[in-house]
């Protein structure tokens, strides 16, 4: 009887470490568009456009060494780069270490990207994720982050030189707070569709050096309706110090921006109608040569949505107008885009 005991004692913890691991996930993902540009003062142009295309490859090695391999489709070049390349390991939710490529500790915009964004002409404001990065908002390095309840805190060390050419290294952090439902997981969401009540503040910054760095403020609302819809309210105040920004030609960009919207509860079809409206101020200062005047951007964004199933299927309506007070020429777009995920 002992000696059955033992080998019962001795075999259960050889089958905790053997437990099945999660399945290796695949997906993918796509937006296109149609956009008609009106600059001032000139002929317009219309264009289709294969704005994005990624592959999703995700997969654990043990129960808390993980993969994260994703890519990206670049329009400009019509080459794929790596988008993601990261070596997880994730003891609990209070202690995680990533290493590789992935988007540093930021704004709340650069941790949604493009397709977990509320709106559709994200990053054309001169105040979203302004920070450098490699390619498209990512940085090789090393970060630790953690939950712990409705607090969120991430800390790391990110490449110098091939992100701005100087290879001192860029130090990244952020703390947010959930006074409401927490949102679980390093990368977030622009929206929730009506799935959380969310009340989240956080602020983020970057340092390279001595005399170069970047920071902001951002803040998001959203509040369940009735039925399945949802109330959604999301700002942030950005500053650009020699670190980062929309303009290589200027030292400073800073500025704020606010965003409404309202689903609506009633299915339509297979979906629901949302409308947006997106406000944002930019300045730019600092200019390199006394050629290089200081000036203000001015963005407006409607949009008209159709969201069939949140981030995997849903058609986005919009118009944007974008004013200058001085170098550059006022447009306005009109279009449609689609994104699609699996």
């Amino acid at each position: 009887m002992l000696a059955a005991s033992g080998l019962l004692f001795i075999a259960a913890p050889l089958q905790a470490q053997d437990a099945p691991l999660p399945p290796i996930t695949v997906g993918a993902g796509l937006q296109t568009s149609f956009v008609h540009t009106e600059p001032d003062e000139a002929d317009g142009s219309d264009a289709f456009a294969l704005n994005s295309v990624r592959l999703y490859v995700n997969g654990p090695v043990t129960q808390t060494i993980k993969f994260m391999f994703n890519t990206e489709y670049n329009s400009a070049t019509n080459d794929i780069g790596i988008l993601d390349a990261v070596a997880r390991l994730e003891f609990s939710d209070k202690f995680n270490i990533w290493f590789g490529r992935f988007l540093p500790p930021s704004d709340r915009a650069n941790l949604y990207g493009p397709y977990y964004s509320h709106h559709w002409a994200v990053f054309a404001d001169g105040v979203q994720d302004g920070y450098p990065f490699i390619f498209q908002g990512r940085d090789n390095g090393a970060a630790y982050w953690g939950q712990f309840g409705k607090v969120k805190v991430s800390a790391g060390a990110f490449d110098g030189s091939s992100a701005t050419g100087d290879d001192t290294l860029i130090g990244a952090g952020r703390v947010q707070v959930d006074f409401w439902d927490p949102e679980p997981g390093y990368y977030l969401n622009g929206t929730f569709y009506g799935d959380k009540n969310i009340l989240a503040i956080a602020a983020a910054g970057q340092v390279q050096g001595e005399d170069r760095s970047a920071y902001n403020v951002d803040f998001l609302l959203e509040r369940k309706v009735p039925g399945g819809g949802a109330i959604s309210v999301e700002a942030e105040w950005a500053k650009y110090d020699g670190l980062g920004g929309y303009d290589g030609r200027y030292r400073t960009d800073d500025g704020g921006y606010v965003l409404g919207a309202y689903l609506f509860p009633q299915l339509v079809g297979e979906g629901r109608f949302e409308v947006l409206a997106k406000y944002a101020h930019a300045r730019f200062r600092d200019g390199l040569t006394p050629v290089d005047t200081d000036y203000d951007q001015k963005t407006t964004e409607l949009n008209l949505n159709y969201v069939i199933k949140q981030f995997n299927a849903r058609v986005m309506m919009f118009f944007k107008d974008t004013r200058f007070d001085a170098v550059r020429t006022d447009f306005m777009q009109v279009g449609v885009g689609l994104q699609i995920q699996m």
